[in-house]
């Protein structure tokens, strides 16, 4: 059976790398030109602020599935507080076996934000492995969409 719970930052990213290495090669774009390299600090800074929301899927304690989320004050809407998604996933043989892994990931991530008082949470979907009909199942609306074009060198 799959858990899942919030844990701290480093601790879960250390254990999780291996699959966050599977997820980039999966997942990821301009693999060719863009390494997997995170910005750690970064991600320590915004724990500390209490801006970071990592929460973690184990199944027999081993991590499974993540979801990383952005958690602040809208920059447009100073009353409403928002959590943007980062990053999810959900390991591919954990997807098959268990079909219903990501909907306890975002139910429980949906729970979290709640009791940190986020209004609104905010998720995406890559286009070439689309995850909308999980996140039209779990009630969230489309409200863009984002174009993206490789201009470096």
């Amino acid at each position: 059976m799959i858990s899942i719970a919030v844990e701290p930052f480093l601790a879960a990213y250390e254990e999780a790398f291996p699959l966050l290495e599977k997820h980039y090669l999966e997942l990821a774009l301009n693999q060719d030109r863009v390494p997997l390299k995170p910005k750690l600090s970064v991600y320590v800074e915004l724990e500390a602020r209490g801006e970071l929301l990592i929460m973690v899927a184990r199944e027999e304690g081993k991590i499974v599935g993540y979801f990383s989320g952005f958690i602040r004050s809208h920059l447009h809407y100073e009353t409403m507080t928002v959590c943007s998604m980062d990053i999810f996933y959900i390991a591919q043989d954990k997807r098959s076996a268990n079909p219903r892994a990501g909907i306890k990931l975002f139910r429980a991530v949906e729970k979290e934000c709640v009791r940190r008082g986020v209004h609104n949470l905010i998720v995406g979907s890559k286009v070439h492995k689309d995850a909308s009909p999980l996140f039209k199942y779990l009630g969230y609306d489309p409200i863009e969409t984002y174009y993206a074009k490789w201009i470096g060198g």
